[in-house]
């Protein structure tokens, strides 16, 4: 019963934040696309890490195209996933850019298998993880498909979630398994999050 009803109020919150990104308009997403790319470009653990891994973006997501160029002009190995069919996991690979990605699951731009290394070494490295909505422990809201929990359990480097501030939440609903990121940026600030 308790489950049933925390699927019913993620479900909602997912409604609403979906609806907010979709009537963005697109100056004001672009201005806060660009106020969140120069945060995390400037973060310590940027350039302190040689390997980031990150989703690449749909347009209602904060936008890392940008954010992996900078990466790759940087020097740095970028690593993008790609879900695995008829399972609920995902495998990283390491893209040169745009050309290495082809259309998959869920209409996402995915690595090429054949055309990319595949990454095996999960203890280092910056990781932005998708979300909906954040809240200031650094608890995401997902899609709900469950691909980035299984990942971050065995992830061992660093974490920061990229949120428009509309879309952040002081608290919103976790469960005892759910790892929270280490970082969250926003248009407005950036935060060390609050762990429990």
């Amino acid at each position: 019963m308790y489950i049933k009803d925390i699927r019913v109020v993620k479900n909602n919150l997912r409604n609403k934040f979906k609806s907010l990104r979709r009537n963005m308009p697109p100056k004001q997403k672009h201005r806060m696309d660009v106020e969140i790319q120069s945060r995390f470009l400037s973060l310590r653990q940027y350039h302190q890490n040689d390997i980031l891994f990150t989703y690449v973006s749909k347009d209602i997501e904060v936008d890392t195209m940008a954010i992996i160029a900078a990466a790759r002009a940087n020097q740095k190995k970028v690593a993008v996933p790609r879900c695995i069919p008829g399972e609920i996991d995902m495998e990283f690979f390491f893209i040169q850019g745009e050309e290495d990605l082809e259309p998959g699951m869920f209409g996402v731009l995915e690595p090429v298998p054949g055309r990319c290394d595949k990454v095996t070494d999960f203890s280092r490295g910056l990781c932005i993880v998708p979300g909906l909505s954040f809240d200031a422990e650094g608890f995401r809201l997902g899609y709900g498909k469950g691909y980035y929990d299984r990942f971050l359990a065995k992830f061992q480097g660093t974490t920061v979630g990229l949120c428009y501030s509309n879309c952040t939440q002081w608290r919103l609903p976790h469960g005892r398994y759910d790892r929270p990121v280490d970082l969250l940026i926003t248009d407005r600030y950036l935060r060390k999050t609050m762990r429990p």
